[in-house]
């Protein structure tokens, strides 16, 4: 009996580090899957400290939505300056100095348990703006969600949490991860269907990506490579790959008309014939890999 077909299927696209074309990958697959008819596609910019998908697709933005978390207000009046709300805050967001709570708002992961544990009910929660979240569209058949964190603040995990409940229901969704294997990483690939790894032939392309194929295992999200800059430096990535079974999924040679076009705002499927064929068959690939786990 054959497999029901997916309503949906989240595809990232990461790397070890900046700088090595992710973006270029995730844009690039995802309006050769929308000029293709390929169903509902969406692209979601989850670099939110640095996104950058709008450069190169120019989307018609419909609206922004604000992102808020909730921080507690104190009542300095009522409070009894027992000291309990900073004993508590495991994140150190709270201290009592002379006899006064003083608040940090950066070191606040809005959890609530000051106000809960409050004897004197002199802490409440209040909303404050950490990001925003843009929606739009690029022309008829891309959809286009962008998480940006407000200049300053240190936590961007609620801005992502924002970002995915304006997720599609359906069809194909392309997840631009941040660059590297930190928390906000790990927080955009997680639950993913698979996850292509972008790199480059160097030293520290290989580092780097032994670096993102750890953190795609420990999530248990399917990896595959997708080589960026192919024909420069050295044969240590392939090697890695052979070592590890990862699967080499595509190349992108280090050519001057792909520099050219991603210099002039333009995707890989703008930058020669054959590109959008070439983009669509590696999606599929992922497809039915991930279809056989």
């Amino acid at each position: 009996m054959s497999r029901p077909a997916r309503r949906s299927f989240t595809l990232a696209v990461a790397a070890g580090k900046g700088g090595t074309g992710k973006t270029l990958l995730a844009t690039s697959l995802a309006l050769a899957l929308a000029r293709a008819d390929h169903g509902p596609v969406q692209i979601a910019d989850c670099d939110v400290e640095e996104p950058n998908a709008d450069l190169l697709l120019q989307p018609e933005v419909v609206r922004q939505v604000p992102v808020h978390v909730q921080v507690p207000r104190i009542d300095q009046e009522a409070c009894i300056a027992c000291g309990r709300c900073a004993q508590s805050c495991e994140f150190g967001a709270l201290a009592l100095i002379r006899c006064k709570v003083a608040f940090f708002p950066a070191l606040c992961i809005g959890c609530g348990t000051c106000a809960f544990i409050c004897p004197a009910e002199a802490i409440a929660e209040e909303a404050r703006e950490v990001g925003s979240i843009a929606v739009g569209k690029v022309g008829e058949r891309l959809s286009f969600v962008q998480g940006r964190v407000h200049v300053g603040e240190q936590r961007v995990t609620p801005v992502l949490q924002a970002l995915r409940r304006h997720l599609a229901p359906e069809g194909i969704r392309i997840l631009d991860a941040p660059p590297g294997t930190a928390c906000p990483m790990q927080e955009t690939i997680a639950g993913s269907d698979y996850c292509l790894l972008v790199t480059e032939p160097t030293p520290f392309g290989r580092s780097d990506l032994g670096a993102a194929v750890e953190t795609c295992r420990a999530l248990d999200v399917p990896c595959g490579v997708v080589v960026n800059r192919a024909g420069v430096g050295d044969r240590s990535v392939y090697d890695y790959c052979e070592a590890e079974g990862l699967p080499l999924l595509m190349e992108i040679p280090w050519r001057r008309s792909i520099a050219e076009a991603y210099a002039g705002g333009s995707t890989l499927v703008d930058a020669g014939s054959g590109w959008s064929a070439a983009l669509r068959s590696l999606c599929e690939c992922v497809i039915q890999i991930a279809e056989r786990r």
